[in-house]
């Protein structure tokens, strides 16, 4: 009798282990679409190359600024208040232009802005070259803003920013990019131009050894869903190394049980960075178990999470970004 219990003793463990239902997830190797994070590093690579071609550009023409501001077309813009009267639908090849109440000299800017023509049709032709763009632009140390496609400025725009004090700018000073290089930055943010969520590549540009302007090319977060996680067969997150969600599809928010992730649309003029707020931080969960997969991924590098809890997804699979401090999470509902 003991000895026929010892025999099946196994057995039964055996068995109870195929049929048992814990989680113990799949294998990544074989089943995580890292073709995501390869298709948009490929085109966020080519997009550092063309910001680095723009900055070229800008300083060429800031060494010829003697010449430039002799011959160039003085009368491209005109201005009501420091706005640049054309409208979005005067030219599909101008700008918008707006010198700040905030710079130092109005006069000198209005010369700038002259030597600095030239841009609008290089971000023309940047714009109509990679349809994934939202815009390109620059902003000035002396409070020159000029985007590509022109816009409703004056209607969006504070007059009196600093446009120093934003990310879009200071991300590219001497303080946050010593190397002088092309920097994409990882929070997105609402965009003063009106374009909702925005994530920005941006490149400092310098008159000899002084910082000028930051050049910028943004995307928009809706951009990036719709190109790289709408037509994905699962359900997939992109969050920062903040634990910031930056994008994702409806069933991997809604398996985390965080509130539908909608575009920012406000009706004030943006006076500050305004970043995701916390309730899209995966740290900030009310869902411990959530709190514990950003820990698994972001803080000791992990790749798969499994879930305990009874209403939780299955598991959840993770790969970073090489480009950006950023994550792609795979949510296993099943």
């Amino acid at each position: 009798m003991k000895a026929t219990q010892a025999l099946l003793f196994p057995i039964f463990i055996f068995l109870f282990s195929c049929s048992s239902p814990e989680k113990n997830g799949r294998d990544l190797n074989n089943s995580f679409d890292n073709s995501i994070i390869g298709e948009m590093e490929s085109e966020l690579s080519r997009l550092n190359d063309e910001i680095i071609f723009l900055k070229d550009h800008f300083e060429f023409l800031l060494e010829n600024k003697d010449s430039l501001e002799k011959f160039h077309e003085k009368d491209k813009y005109s201005y009501d208040n420091g706005f640049s009267t054309n409208t979005p639908k005067d030219s599909d090849q101008l700008s918008s232009i707006v010198i700040l109440k905030t710079t130092p000299d109005y006069n000198e800017a209005l010369k700038n802005v002259t030597i600095t023509n030239g841009m609008d049709s290089v971000f023309y032709n940047t714009f109509k070259k990679y349809d994934i763009l939202a815009q390109v632009y620059y902003n000035s140390i002396d409070q020159i803003s000029r985007v590509f496609p022109a816009y409703d400025a004056k209607t969006l725009l504070d007059p009196s920013l600093d446009l120093t004090r934003f990310n879009f700018f200071y991300e590219g000073d001497k303080t946050h990019n010593p190397e002088k290089g092309p920097v994409w930055i990882p929070e997105v943010y609402i965009d003063p131009a009106g374009r909702g969520w925005i994530l920005s590549l941006v490149h400092p540009v310098f008159e000899g050894e002084e910082l000028y302007a930051v050049l910028g090319i943004d995307i928009t977060v809706d951009e990036i869903i719709g190109r790289y996680l709408e037509n994905k067969e699962g359900e997939f997150l992109i969050v920062n190394g903040k634990g910031d969600i930056v994008a994702g599809n409806a069933g991997a928010i809604e398996a985390l049980s965080f509130p539908p992730l909608l575009n920012h649309v406000y009706l004030e003029t943006i006076l500050q960075d305004n970043f995701r707020i916390s309730d899209f931080n995966l740290f900030n969960s009310k869902n411990n178990e959530v709190r514990m997969m950003a820990q698994s991924f972001i803080m000791k590098n992990e790749t798969k999470f499994l879930f305990e809890g009874e209403f939780s997804p299955e598991a959840a699979y993770a790969m970073p970004f090489s480009i950006l401090d950023w994550y792609l999470i795979e949510i296993d509902p099943a």
